[in-house]
């Protein structure tokens, strides 16, 4: 399967993200969002992530020049049918997934690949819902993702060779290591990185320590780069306690229920960085603890 043309659903973080460096790898680009005024933020997100990595000489003035070209951007969602890869990156919610794939299907070529960057859905329940679930599987990145270099690679049940060696080209292109995970939920980094930030909250709910106290302790005692709870406002509350609620029910384990803390800031509406408060408050020129 030869891979030149990719759609990203999405205009946020993620989907910007991963335009961003699929445009980098020579690949042309087209990015759809509901949402206009998103899609002109992607774009001018890109051009200052870019000029980042020429002022670090990581990319050449140049290379930042034709990455841009590269990428176009589209409000109508089934622009994308004749690529020949698509990239999912809507919001964390089933439901909505589904719809996307659901409104693209009638418009796609016969061996357009359908891919979703979730972090913990089930990738076999989403390609059931399409035509192709052999030509179907989870593709998450890291976030940043110009950053991070991790993907993971996650097969649904029905998932053929051709599509996984076809995706795992696309990541070796694009000069990330893929790591494959099994069809559970989360999969491996969530799996793993999602309890630690619900324990953390958990720490801080019972009033084991303040909000600086706990991410100093993993910051300073466990070499983490950002403690859990400053990871959380950068992740989104709300991510985190939808990946938390995947886990609980989907391993029907009471150790994944989610910290009442948790819901209660993202009830509140203070879902972190991305709404200027979280367990910061980042209203101020630098972000205060908000416990």
């Amino acid at each position: 399967m030869s891979i030149e043309r990719i759609g990203v659903v999405g205009a946020g973080q993620m989907g910007s993200g991963i335009a961003h460096v699929c445009a980098l790898a020579g690949y042309d680009v087209l990015m759809t969002d509901i949402n206009d005024d998103a899609l002109k933020a992607a774009l001018v997100g890109i051009g200052k992530n870019m000029d980042r990595q020429v002022s670090k000489g990581l990319i050449t003035e140049d290379e930042k020049s034709e990455g841009l070209r590269r990428i176009g951007t589209t409000l109508t969602l089934t622009d994308l049918g004749p690529t020949d890869l698509v990239i999912e990156a809507a919001t964390e919610r089933e439901t909505i997934k589904q719809a996307i794939f659901e409104d693209l299907l009638p418009h796609l070529t016969p061996d357009t690949i359908l891919t979703s960057n979730t972090s913990s859905i089930s990738i076999t329940r989403l390609a059931s819902r399409t035509d192709r679930p052999e030509k179907f599987m989870g593709f998450h990145f890291m976030n940043p993702v110009p950053i991070m270099q991790l993907v993971e690679l996650i097969r649904g049940i029905a998932t053929d060779a051709p599509t996984f060696d076809a995706c795992k080209g696309v990541v070796d292109r694009l000069g990330k290591t893929s790591a494959t995970a099994e069809d559970f939920p989360a999969f491996i980094v969530n799996r793993i990185l999602m309890p630690m930030i619900n324990e953390a909250v958990y720490a801080l709910y019972e009033g084991v320590g303040n909000v600086e106290s706990i991410d100093t302790s993993l910051k300073l005692g466990a070499n983490h780069p950002m403690g859990p709870l400053e990871l959380a406002d950068f992740i989104g509350l709300d991510t985190c306690l939808a990946i938390m609620n995947v886990l609980h029910d989907g391993l029907a384990d009471t150790k994944y229920r989610p910290c009442p803390l948790l819901t209660k800031y993202v009830e509140a509406g203070w879902l972190g960085r991305k709404t200027k408060r979280g367990f910061y408050d980042y209203r101020g020129e630098t972000p205060v603890p908000t416990r």
